[in-house]
């Protein structure tokens, strides 16, 4: 395995920069940035598929749907990835994920469209699932601090890929943007030439785990994780799929309504490149501990208050909510020595349960007692959580 592993394993130089590859980090970043680009593109085009392909609305959510789907897969493709080199699998995704979602535009028919998307739900997964791999192998004992800056790639996708997509749209029509899918083409033969001498990490031959067996070698690590993504999830559900109509019905301003949400994705944008980088010196449990009693306070405050005070409010509810993920990945990879990329899949596959079950909990509570007290409930659900936290490992 020598041969193998050009990667610096040194754990002597603590919290130290030592081994930290910045340069190949970044470059990850930057590839995190423009798959997701690509991959955000559905949301800002669907009421021009709507009316090209005549769907219904339940038609239209079902599009998402089958983008999702292949999360289920998740430790399936982790578990390829332990055994292969998972480099290749970071390499070909945003050029695997860039093309179909360049061609929805041109899709002649609804089944097509499913197609399109589905091919780009197992790319994403083929992505997401072994590129926080490499981020820790790069990171050496700075694992958080390399989960941070990966992570602020996805957040700002986020916020550029749907502005990308109506550009392209208006600048070439619908049926005819597919010419933007070369940027992610170039993104993969780019990454290519970046880590083709870089022998990422693989996995021991000696003691290669199974998914069951991945789940029992982590399980003190997920079923917490688990816990806290359920309870964390009714705030992060609340705030991003119906913060903007939340806005708009206390304000009737959809302009508000916009900025609101763009100011909560700006703070947790802060708060990613932040909180990994701060628990790797203040250490993992503190750090959650810090963001899960953080964000349901001020989420009470954003529900309970108006005026300038809700906007501070929710800055703070925006950075340290989207702040935890980030240490979730460095405590799932640190404590995955033999099946890495199978536990982050596993990771991703209960965050993308979690978060489907509770978005329409969240929904159904607050068509029945409206989005105000939905906010005070995610909030106490949130608090909820901390007892979790100190259930996780210390090291």
């Amino acid at each position: 395995m020598a041969s193998e592993s050009a990667l610096p394993t040194d754990k002597s130089s603590g919290v130290g920069d030592a081994g930290f590859q910045t340069e190949k980090i970044l470059a990850l970043a930057i590839a995190h940035f423009i798959h997701d680009v690509y991959s955000s593109f559905l949301a800002p085009l669907l009421p021009l598929l709507i009316e090209k392909l005549s769907m219904s609305l339940t038609q239209a959510g079902f599009l998402s749907t089958i983008m999702q789907i292949p999360a289920l897969l998740n430790p399936y493709i982790g578990l390829l990835a332990d055994r292969a080199s998972v480099r290749y699998f970071v390499i070909l995704a945003p050029a695997m994920t860039a093309v179909p979602m360049s061609l929805i535009g041109m899709a002649p028919s609804y089944g097509v469209l499913l197609i399109l998307l589905f091919i780009t739900g197992i790319s994403v997964s083929v992505f997401h699932v072994p590129s926080p791999v490499m981020v820790a192998d790069l990171s050496a004992a700075r694992k958080g601090r390399g989960m941070s800056f990966y992570m602020t790639g996805g957040e700002l996708a986020r916020t550029v890929g749907p502005l990308v997509a109506v550009a392209a749209v208006s600048l070439f029509g619908l049926e005819d943007f597919y010419p933007v899918m070369i940027f992610g083409m170039l993104s993969s033969v780019w990454l290519y030439f970046k880590f083709r001498r870089v022998p990422v990490k693989q996995v021991s031959s000696t003691r290669k785990l199974s998914i069951p067996q991945t789940w029992r070698s982590l399980r003190h690590v997920l079923l917490p994780l688990t816990a806290i993504l359920i309870t964390r999830g009714f705030m992060h559900a609340s705030l991003t799929a119906f913060l903007p109509t939340y806005i708009k019905m206390e304000t009737g301003n959809l302009w508000l309504a916009g900025i609101a949400l763009t100011l909560f994705e700006a703070a947790g944008v802060a708060g990613v490149l932040t909180a990994g980088s701060v628990s790797d010196g203040f250490g993992r449990r503190k750090t959650l501990l810090a963001s899960l009693l953080g964000a349901p306070l001020f989420l009470f405050l954003f529900a309970l208050t108006g005026g300038w005070l809700r906007v501070a409010a929710l800055l703070v509810v925006g950075f340290t909510l989207l702040s935890t993920t980030p240490v979730m990945l460095a405590l799932v990879q640190e404590n995955a020595r033999h099946s890495p990329a199978a536990a982050n899949g596993l990771f991703m596959m209960i965050s993308f349960i979690a978060r489907s079950a509770v978005v329409v909990v969240v929904g159904f509570i607050a068509d029945r007692i409206g989005l105000n007290a939905t906010y005070l409930i995610s909030a106490a659900m949130g608090l909820v959580g901390i007892p979790f936290v100190v259930m996780l490992p210390k090291k």
